[in-house]
């Protein structure tokens, strides 16, 4: 078994967050869930981190999932603070005010498609499969996966994706708008380095500011999410960055952004 069930590494402002339990197909565990919710509570305050992936070891998984084994050793009242723990872990990061890839390496089952889609972006490498398969269990996602899904691929697809617990294969996935981007698997972790490189090429604060206007946004009508998108541009038209990018822009150069 894996001592330390989430790896961590850090480069160039990109964290890199692996679930490390490849025994179990990198499935959730409380453990697993408190170590990852540690990790992005921490980095929510760190100004140093721009850009945060998340990933499975090995080349089969990136999460299938519940551990089934954990969990019918599991009371009632047991699963329901399970549940309740994975459902605010992917809420945190949603709203993380960073941005978070996930890089789908494999199978992603159950919570593994929740947390997927909990991150702003998706890519996933040719051998990905996904699905909400917890009806064949006979419960529901309850990682938000009956909000989250509909809201990305359309209320019909989610009901017919969710109602027959169907997987989708990483071509189905990018055709469908569940995944951003796909590629074979030895490229995965360089696609998403390559995106975080170019994410972190702009300003932090705006960044923060765009993923505010667009959650929110979403979630209202279209009046209301102008006026956030307004209220988001004004924080960043005081800060150092934007008059920076305005003289890098006049000097021809690369801005030097420092989130202030």
């Amino acid at each position: 078994m894996s001592d330390n069930v989430l790896l961590k590494e850090e480069k160039d402002g990109v964290v890199t967050l692996t679930l490390n339990r490849p025994e179990v197909m990198n499935s959730f565990n409380f453990a697993l869930l408190h170590a990852l919710k540690a990790e992005i509570e921490a980095l929510r305050f760190n100004p140093d981190i721009r850009v945060i992936i998340i990933t499975g070891t090995g080349e089969k998984a990136f999460c299938s999932g519940a551990d089934l084994k954990e969990r019918v050793t599991l009371t009632p009242i047991q699963v329901k603070e399970y549940i309740f723990t994975i459902r605010n872990l992917f809420t945190s990061i949603e709203q993380l005010n960073k941005p978070v890839i996930a890089g789908v390496n494999g199978v992603a089952l159950g919570g593994g498609t929740e947390l997927a889609l909990a991150s702003d972006i998706r890519i996933a490498s040719m051998n990905a499969n996904l699905g909400l398969t917890e009806t064949r269990l006979a419960i529901i996602p309850g990682g938000g996966g009956t909000q989250r899904l509909p809201r990305l691929v359309g209320k019909g697809k989610a009901k017919e994706l969710i109602f027959t617990g169907q997987r989708v294969g990483a071509k189905e996935a990018l055709k469908i708008g569940l995944v951003n981007k796909i590629c074979e698997l030895d490229m995965l972790m360089d696609e998403c380095n390559k995106m975080a490189t170019m994410i972190c090429e702009t300003g932090p604060i705006a960044i923060e500011q765009a993923k505010y206007a667009i959650n929110y946004g979403l979630e209202t009508d279209l009046h209301t999410g102008l006026a956030i998108e307004s209220n988001a541009y004004w924080v960043c038209i005081p800060t150092e960055d934007r008059l920076e990018g305005l003289a890098a822009f006049r000097e021809k150069r690369k801005p030097v952004y420092k989130g202030k």
